[in-house]
């Protein structure tokens, strides 16, 4: 009777034992999950035209289809004027680089120390340091190099310090706007990143300081064959390759565009005593004195016969938008163009624009001052210029009492120049115009070109694995299953000799 009873009890442990050895096993291994490393940051400084802008980014760090499913984390303004005027006033000099080192403070308080070494910085240059490198090359050498000299002692990893070309900037502003769009990656039901089923793209209008900038997809069977036009990039991004078009016109940003209007109303004969000239982009009782430097120290601009840097203009307003018109379309080379249909201006190719677009920057400060919706008639437009160019100065002072006079003074300048880039420039027609979306953000994160530059950085930083996380810890795994296979084992070493003793 004993002998059963050892058996059934031996036999009992074996069952239980092997169930304990499965489930176990099971839930240790099915159970398992995959947790993300963390995050990884990258750090873009802006070197714009009329200021810097220095902006974190934050994204998994183990990326998905080997880009980075990036997001702004801050940004952080630079006052005073861009670093291609560092060098000419040393008060101003000082200011900025001190206001630099405090938004550099600020960005880095974001980001944990134990990966502040690891954490990728970058500066890219825009028209403002290309200008200035046409003009005074060793003087953008020079302003680079202590650039590069400040970004290196940070405990940051310092990678470069450059001019970017107005074609990358295009090309960044696009991928920009279509990733914040979601139109390159969305999630799915089951939580993962995927590319959208039909989504297209949308075209890029960028208006800085000293250039502007087009951007948009074409399909592949539509990019023309060899010899291929110049601005087409091939760019591959979370596993797709898309064909975009890009061009960048140096000049035609809203303050060196500016520059040019003014120069086309100064007589160019030899400028030699105080002169004055009415302007019609500037509001009836508006006047400014200029100096010669001011609108002839650019490379935009041809310097006149006897040119004096010192001589100052008085630019009278006007306040005529017909005229203001006219005197913006002389800037624009129209001519060349004539009866082709793949060309913007200047004699520049130019697929026909189609598609949504996402205008942002100066194209969309301008709107912001008109209290115009993100999209609105190209009519409504017209209207608004025509309305605004015809009030007096003094009113639109008592309208905008808050409003800074180096920029109130330009809206109708500006809007003008909007109007004839996009319109007569670019193509746009009143039914096309309906496709143009003007904002600057899109879900807290900036419509600009560094989160486009970021997001094809990424694609070179190496990414993570993620983290396996299981139900148990190892040591905890391990001892059930030494115990509980030596129970079994046991249990069958009993039942065996019971066997044996049975039988003889």
């Amino acid at each position: 009777m004993a002998s059963k009873v050892g058996v059934a009890v031996a036999l009992l442990f074996l069952l239980a034992s092997i169930a304990v050895l499965i489930s176990v096993s099971v839930v240790q291994v099915h159970k398992a999950a995959y947790s993300s490393p963390g995050l990884k940051y990258g750090i873009v400084l802006d070197a714009g035209s009329s200021r810097t802008t220095i902006y974190l980014y934050q994204w998994p760090a183990e990326k998905e289809n080997n880009t980075g499913v990036v997001n702004e984390t801050m940004k952080c303004r630079v006052e005073g004027p861009g670093i291609s005027s560092l060098g000419q006033n040393p008060a101003q000099d000082e200011a900025s680089w001190s206001s630099m080192k405090m938004c550099m403070a600020e960005i880095m308080d974001k980001i944990p120390s134990s990966q502040q070494n690891t954490t990728p910085l970058f500066l890219g240059a825009t028209a403002g340091m290309r200008l200035l490198r046409q003009k005074n090359n060793t003087a953008s050498d020079k302003i680079l190099q202590d650039m590069r000299e400040y970004l290196q002692r940070l405990p940051l990893s310092f990678q470069n310090a450059s001019i970017i070309s107005g074609e990358e900037e295009g090309l960044y502003g696009w991928i920009t706007a279509n990733y914040l769009k979601g139109n390159l990656i969305e999630r799915n039901l089951w939580n993962a990143w995927v590319r959208p089923g039909g989504a297209e793209t949308v075209g890029s209008l960028d208006l800085g300081g000293a250039s502007t900038q087009i951007a948009f997809s074409v399909p592949s069977e539509e990019v023309p064959g060899d010899p291929r036009p110049d601005g087409f990039v091939e760019v591959w991004l979370y596993g797709y390759e898309y064909n975009v078009y890009t061009h960048s016109f140096t000049c035609y940003g809203k303050d060196e565009a500016e520059k040019k209007v003014l120069a086309s109303l100064v007589d160019l004969e030899p400028i030699t005593e105080a002169y004055g000239v009415e302007n019609p982009c500037y509001l009836q009782g508006y006047s400014i004195t200029l100096s010669a430097e001011y609108i002839f120290g650019t490379p935009c601009n041809e310097k006149p016969k006897n040119y004096n840097p010192k001589q100052e203009i008085t630019f009278v307003g006007t306040g005529d938008p017909v005229l203001c018109r006219a005197t913006v379309r002389t800037m624009f080379d129209l001519t060349s163009c004539q009866g082709l249909s793949n060309c913007s201006f200047n004699g520049v190719y130019q697929p026909p624009v189609s598609g949504s677009f996402m205008a942002y920057a100066g194209f969309s400060y301008i709107v912001e001052m008109f209290q115009l919706n993100t999209s609105f008639s190209l009519d409504t437009f017209n209207s608004t210029i025509w309305s605004h160019c015809s009030t007096p100065w003094q009113k639109l002072k008592e309208m905008y009492p808050k409003k800074n006079e180096k920029y109130l003074r330009t809206y109708c300048y500006s809007s003008n120049l909007v109007y004839t880039l996009l319109v007569d420039g670019y193509g746009f027609s009143p039914q096309t115009w309906n496709n143009i979306r003007f904002q600057n953000r899109i879900n807290n994160n900036s419509i600009a070109w560094p989160l486009g530059y970021m997001l094809t950085l990424s694609n070179k930083i190496p990414a993570q694995a993620k983290l396996l996380q299981l139900p148990m810890d190892n040591s905890v795994f391990a001892g059930l299953l030494f115990m509980f296979s030596a129970l079994a084992i046991l249990s069958v070493m009993f039942l065996i000799i019971s066997v044996v003793r049975a039988c003889y």
